[in-house]
């Protein structure tokens, strides 16, 4: 079998493999729903034979959770990439204003930490360098679940933050920006061949939670891929051999997201978006004043709850996102 024949075959293999996993949370999902349908309509009877106080509660919390279900069922249906059934790659990174920014990303990370709770995706922290003051300076964190990766890319550009700062004396009204950046997990592709003299791997002391040994050893690991300057720093496993071989894979799947755009642009062109943040073009606006309203400006959807937003309600920004590129 020739090369070209190997890579269909294995590429064939995969997205088999990734259809199954698509359909398989698709059923289940639909499983959950009907499921519930079912207890509901054993609510409403128990309700119609004796309609007490009891039974009204244990009806309309039956709707809630029916209601709550079947928006989600509903949004998964929205779900059309290659990539979107795989776990996600989230990477937070501040803008220009210090300290300020670097707390609005830890803000950021918190609110994607609590819609990760909200919707059970597991999280786990790969990388997180807290600020000189407050906040930090880059986290990088990995969901595992149904969809990650379909729900979050909507997340992906800059978030820009208004809001009177807690660090300013004179109590003035601050503008801060944090870029997030997400690619899908990829695992075991057989398409990206690195070649170890493009790599510069500096090890470091882990300025996370890890216990004693993490602390005391120069365990964490940063991974720079010299062609296209993609740097990848994990520092959460207890061994500099385990953070190596997930830093590793997190440069896989950043190298294998660039090869799936080469149709599009140049390399050169994705670098320096990738690079170089343009602070003008956020993708949402958060304003804590002079009034509260989070606005997305490639959908237009906004609500004025923004304590709601911070605390992971994002799902409704999510869906016009959806909702917009299948439109298109």
């Amino acid at each position: 079998m020739g090369s070209a024949g190997f890579w269909d075959d294995a590429e064939g293999s995969r997205q088999v493999v990734q259809r199954i996993k698509v359909l398989k949370a698709k059923e289940e999902s639909y499983a959950e729903v009907r499921d519930k349908c079912d207890e509901v309509k054993i609510l409403v009877e128990f309700y119609d034979d004796d309609p007490n106080e009891e039974n009204e509660a244990e009806l309309n919390k039956g709707f809630d959770e029916l209601n709550e279900l079947f928006a989600s069922f509903k949004l998964a249906t929205l779900l059309k990439g290659e990539y979107d059934a795989n776990d996600t790659i989230l990477a937070i990174h501040p803008g220009a204003g210090g300290t300020e920014s670097m707390d609005w990303a830890e803000m950021l990370m918190r609110m994607y930490l609590r819609y990760a709770e909200r919707n059970k995706l597991k999280v786990t922290v790969l990388e997180s360098l807290p600020g000189d003051v407050a906040g930090i300076k880059s986290a990088t964190l990995l969901f595992e679940g149904a969809n990650a990766y379909g729900y979050l890319k909507s997340e992906k550009g800059v978030h820009r933050l208004v809001r009177i700062s807690p660090f300013d004396s004179n109590s003035r009204r601050q503008t801060s920006f944090v870029s997030v950046d997400i690619i899908p997990q990829i695992e075991n592709t057989e398409k990206v061949e690195i070649d170890p003299k493009d790599l510069r791997i500096d090890t470091y002391r882990s300025t996370g939670a890890g216990g004693q040994k993490v602390n005391k050893t120069d365990s964490a690991v940063r991974i720079t891929h010299i062609p296209t300057g993609i740097v990848v720093a994990v520092q959460n496993e207890r061994s500099q051999f385990q953070n190596k071989d997930k830093a590793m894979q997190i440069l896989i799947s950043k190298l294998t997201a660039l090869m799936e755009e080469e149709h599009k642009e140049k390399l050169s062109e994705l670098q320096g978006d990738y690079g170089q943040i343009a602070w003008g073009n956020q993708i949402r606006s958060y304003v804590f004043c002079p009034y509260t309203m989070v606005k997305d400006h490639r959908t237009k959807f906004e609500t004025a709850n923004v304590q709601a937003v911070m605390d992971g309600d994002i799902s409704g920004f999510i869906e016009a996102y959806l909702k917009m590129n299948i439109s298109e």
